[in-house]
């Protein structure tokens, strides 16, 4: 049945729609300030109003996840899909973690350690710009978020703790961070075996499969692992032998061991 786009809250997007240019991402004098002036209407700064903040957001659910993109994916999920689903998948952490972690800092950091993306676009390890220079212009994002768009409200409150969520998960070293982190892993495999399930054999994604190797904690380990076994399930039903990345851990040997 052909899709009624008039009763779409959104209608169908364009395969294109909410990607930041390359000559914006890639541009070597990148400035917060490059990217505000590309956007007609602009934010409210320096106000007692956080609407400009508000408004910023909505970029986070037009700009796409562009990893995706180099594989064929039409309509990729958005950042803002991606801090979704691993907010949710920070409350169901099992209790020999949830003992130890604050979980509902876990939860605001899963919804904000991509946020800077807004401006800065989703820049792929692919892509012609430094891991140092991503950085750079993801830390004045965020100055620009705390500082220029909330700075005046709710008493300057709500502005530096953004900032300082956002840093925690970038410096990588409580063990909420890091297992957002891990949880930033899982999620990428979850979506990667659903891609490729929609595509019925049509597109591999395996280079994605590495990322398991990276995750620290036991828990978020057995999620990684089952999901690696639904994917050769998957390629086993198709028939079809799958990619998988160089690294011989992340082929799974045999079906995980119950929960």
């Amino acid at each position: 049945m052909p899709i009624d786009e008039s009763t779409q809250t959104n209608g169908v997007p364009e395969p294109q729609a909410g990607l930041l240019t390359r000559s914006e991402s890639y541009k070597r004098d990148w400035t917060v300030e490059s990217v505000l002036a590309t956007i007609p209407h602009g934010y409210e700064e320096n106000s007692p109003s956080p609407l400009g903040f508000f408004h910023l957001l909505e970029r986070l659910k037009t700009t796409k996840r562009a990893g995706w993109l180099r594989f064929g994916i039409e309509h990729p999920e958005s950042i803002s899909d991606h801090m979704y689903r691993m907010s949710i998948l920070t409350m169901m952490a099992p209790a020999s973690l949830s003992s130890k972690l604050d979980l509902a800092k876990c939860t605001r950091m899963a919804l904000v350690h991509d946020m800077a993306e807004s401006l800065v676009g989703d820049i792929t390890p692919v892509d012609p710009v430094t891991k140092e220079e991503k950085s750079r212009r993801e830390a004045l994002t965020m100055d620009y978020i705390g500082q220029t768009l909330l700075g005046k409200y709710n008493g300057g409150l709500n502005g530096p703790q953004l900032r300082d969520l956002w840093q925690e998960y970038e410096d990588s070293k409580t063990e909420e961070s890091k297992f957002v982190h891990d949880i930033d892993k899982v999620e990428l495999l979850l979506q990667t075996v659903e891609y490729e399930r929609a595509h019925k054999g049509k597109v591999d994604l395996g280079e994605f499969t590495w990322v398991t190797t990276m995750i620290k904690s036991d828990e978020v380990k057995k999620w990684a692992e089952h999901v690696l076994w639904e994917r050769h399930e998957l390629w086993q039903e198709l028939g079809i032998e799958p990619q998988w990345d160089k690294d011989s851990l992340v082929k799974p040997k045999s079906k995980p061991a119950p929960w």
